[in-house]
């Protein structure tokens, strides 16, 4: 099943909801109005709990009575190491080490409590559960935005969070603003402000969650240099060769390429990335989102070339994959992140940073 959503047959629904907008896949629920936390946790199916059970396997021994041998199976408990078990279906969702610890799908959600408070409006849009139920996702918006040039160039701010209940990640929490009209997700950090925080499951982390927000400097820090720097970049004008200049380097595949790109060996470069390049530039000149004044012809246009190539341009084996690469660290994301680089090298040095390290 390409979208890989439980299907829930307590309830006979798909655990997934979204507002407004139509549900992944055309499956789970479609609500019309912003979900309380409450709410948003009984639509999405995440409405079970998790818990820790021994983990047993098959042991024997054989007896030999006079003449006879008799061979008996017992029950042998494996040390160290319990099975999650969602206790709503009995379902098994993963092995894991004595250390890990629980966080329970309504405990998620205290991290967006701890950023800002429901009097201040955060907006859950988004929640799932992946599987059996072993991964769950929020998506919340926060309720003021990044707005570039005159106002009309707006984007909103975004927390996405997932954790796993089968012991193969962490909790992850990052900040994702979306450029509203062409719904770019904009993967971008400042300086040592990390857009993305990992919380292991260990004794601890309910804690560690709560106060996440402080690490990530998610809703006044961030938000606001963001807004300052597209600003900025949206009054650097960059001409067509700069601009394919930047998203050269930005997708880049590796260090081979890149020496033939200082070199100007363009013949010993494959033909793949010859085309992905010339996709995201193309997408760069044409793209309806790409002639408004704040993106045409300037730095800020060339950054969001290359996230709206990977958001608009870019097929994907599946959502699973997309949402991988955008947001959770895959090859979007970190593209995005290296095309952010580029462009501030760029605003403080010109043209001939761009060949630097």
């Amino acid at each position: 099943m390409a979208h890989n959503l439980n299907f829930n047959n307590r309830t006979g629904k798909y655990s997934f909801f979204s507002v407004k907008e139509k549900a992944w896949h055309n499956l789970g629920q479609t609500v019309q109005e912003y979900p309380t936390s409450e709410e948003a946790i009984k639509f999405a199916g995440l409405d079970y709990d998790v818990e820790k059970s021994p983990l047993f396997t098959k042991g024997s021994r054989i007896i030999e009575n006079s003449n006879e041998i008799e061979i008996i199976d017992y029950e042998l408990e494996v040390p160290n190491y319990s099975a999650n078990v969602r206790t709503d279906n009995n379902t098994v969702l993963g092995v894991v080490g004595k250390d890990y610890h629980i966080i329970q799908n309504r405990e998620a959600f205290s991290f967006f409590d701890a950023i800002v408070g429901d009097e201040n409006g955060i907006l859950y849009e988004t929640a799932g559960v992946l599987g059996n139920g072993e991964r769950i996702f929020i998506t919340a918006k926060l309720p003021d935005y990044i707005r570039v040039g005159n106002g009309d160039d707006i984007t909103e701010k975004y927390i996405f969070l997932t954790t796993s209940h089968d012991g193969s990640g962490s909790i992850t929490a990052a900040f994702t603003p979306i450029r509203i009209v062409c719904q770019n997700t904009l993967n971008a950090s400042l300086k040592n402000i990390s857009n993305v925080v990992r919380i292991r499951h260990t004794v601890g982390a309910k804690q560690r969650l709560k106060d996440a927000h402080r690490v990530m400097g998610l809703v006044n820090t961030l938000g606001k240099e963001l807004e300052n720097t597209f600003n900025h970049w949206s009054k650097i004008t960059v001409g067509d060769d700069e601009m394919k200049k930047i998203i050269q380097l930005a997708l880049c595949p590796n260090m081979e390429t890149l020496n033939h790109l200082k070199k100007g060996n363009f013949d010993e470069i494959s033909t793949v990335f010859k085309n992905t390049v010339d996709d995201a530039f193309a997408y760069a000149m044409m793209s309806d989102t790409q002639q408004m004044e704040t993106t045409k012809g300037t730095l800020f246009g060339a950054y969001n070339a290359v996230t709206g190539f990977y958001q608009n341009v870019k097929t994907y084996k599946n959502n699973e994959a997309k949402l991988q690469s955008i947001v959770m660290g895959g090859t979007a994301q970190m593209k995005s992140q290296k095309a952010f680089e580029l462009c501030e090298k760029y605003a403080h040095w010109g043209t001939d940073s761009l060949m630097m390290n």
